[in-house]
């Protein structure tokens, strides 16, 4: 089995790899960029402010199922690492089916809460329909989009960034071309509007999924489950004890930062539409400005995780050190751009002359140079939790969000207005930067590795 990570240079190595993951990245947020100028342009401000409460009700929801995700990815490189191929399957047989099912569940509880959870979030009374429309589609499809998710993240935890790379790009394409058919409706196609974005993102998802899946089994691919092995696929009580014990953790992560973004869009909504619709627009820029860091840390986890497997712990503080310096750079280069370029970007996702573009571009200046400093902490974050260690990251990013950001913001929003909410981003993140480097250089994450009981005989 080839043990691509663990070998050569660190720094040649984690570029190679985290470039198509940030590519994939980049396409993925291209994709979502382009589906928010057809709503926002062409359907209005309640319309885009639909799609954004909607998008941040589904992240909360969701997030869940992200952690058996990462949870599994890290057992599936430290099994690389050691090269033992018979264990990788029988964590990729049992992960998947708990995923599935952990995504079904999913998919019903958004059904269910969307509309109550959009209330609660003073979601403006004209977006409100718009959100529960978009909505109800995207969860009726939530277990195939993120059974789609968790193959692409499997095969990068095995040492595989770019095969999920050219099929997110099967994916944005067919994605891309489906919006406007799908939203304005052509020849028999009927007129969908805002569900026609969703039902777009469903259909490529699904073709997509299919397509991988194909591919994988006709190039024999490592992970695959042949006839013998879909025994496999029964869930192994000790490998959903693992994942359970490790993902739980990092789902909380990923419900902190969700349950964070709707409590900020809560406040934004106070503001009105146009406040709400430049919070949106903006929101889509910062998904380009996370990319690098996103993809860093992708990289760095399956390193990481890969080396731990086979015990080479001096490239473990190596590959810290590289994914740091490379995430500031990255980050703080798109900064720049984006500060170059100004209201010209939200241009792209706001109407001519709306009120929303001065206000994106306010709220831009203030926020964006956080990212440098959220970008600091993703790298970190993704080395520690590839040894194991979970509840580090998950109390770092519940002090900064939930006991700063939060609180900090609603306290000093009677004085400041809407600026309360922007200046609570830099404080949080340099926090959350400070927490990560303290636990990076003092805690005991080293000492801990993701294991799981042998397989009865």
């Amino acid at each position: 089995m080839q043990r691509s990570l663990t070998e050569g240079s660190i720094p040649a190595g984690l570029f190679r790899f985290a470039l198509p993951i940030l590519f994939a990245n980049i396409l993925q947020s291209l994709n979502g960029s382009v589906n928010s100028i057809w709503v926002g342009r062409f359907l209005g401000e309640a319309a885009l402010t639909a799609t954004s409460n909607a998008n941040t009700v589904m992240f909360l929801l969701i997030g869940a199922a992200f952690g058996i995700a990462m949870a599994a990815t890290i057992l599936i490189g430290q099994c690389i690492g050691a090269n033992n191929l018979r264990e990788t399957r029988r964590v990729v047989g049992t992960s998947a089916t708990f995923f599935a099912a952990i995504s079904v569940a999913m998919g019903i509880a958004g059904l269910v809460l969307c509309r109550p959870l959009l209330i609660a979030m003073s979601t403006p009374a004209d977006s409100l329909p718009l959100a529960v429309a978009y909505m109800r589609v995207i969860f009726l499809a939530l277990p195939c989009l993120y059974m789609y998710a968790f193959v692409m993240a499997v095969l990068r935890g095995a040492g595989d960034a770019k095969t999920p790379f050219y099929f997110m790009l099967l994916s944005v394409g067919i994605d891309i071309a489906l919006n406007p058919v799908l939203i304005f409706g052509i020849g028999p196609v009927p007129r969908l509007g805002i569900a026609g974005s969703a039902l777009a993102t469903f259909i490529a998802q699904a073709v997509s999924l299919t397509a991988l899946i194909g591919h994988l089994y006709r190039r024999h691919h490592i992970l695959c489950l042949h006839k013998e092995e879909l025994r496999l696929l029964k869930p192994d009580g000790a490998v959903v004890a693992t994942l359970v014990k490790k993902g739980i953790p990092m789902s909380a992560q990923l419900l902190v930062v969700s349950l964070s973004a709707v409590l900020m869009i809560t406040l934004v909504n106070r503001f009105g539409v146009d406040t709400t619709a430049a919070f949106g627009a903006a929101l889509q820029i910062w998904n380009y400005i996370q990319m690098p860091a996103f993809a860093v840390g992708m990289g760095v986890s399956a390193m990481t995780a890969q080396n731990v497997g086979a015990g080479k712990w001096e490239r473990v503080t190596r590959i810290a050190h590289v994914g740091v310096l490379y995430s500031v750079l990255l980050t703080g280069s798109i900064v720049l751009l984006i500060e170059v370029l100004n209201t010209r970007v939200f241009g792209l996702f706001l109407p001519g002359g709306s009120n929303a573009l001065a206000i994106a571009a306010h709220l831009n200046r203030i926020v964006t140079p956080s990212f440098i400093f959220f970008g600091v902490s993703v790298a970190l974050f993704g080395v520690v939790r590839a040894t194991g260690a979970v509840i580090a990251p998950l109390v770092v990013l519940t002090v900064s969000l939930l006991v700063v950001r939060f609180p900090l913001a609603q306290f000093f929003l009677d004085r400041y207005q809407v600026d309360a909410v922007w200046w609570s981003f830099p404080i949080s993140s340099v926090l959350s930067s400070v927490l990560a480097l303290l636990y990076y250089k003092y805690g005991g994450w080293r000492s801990l590795r993701m294991t799981v009981p042998a397989a009865a005989s």
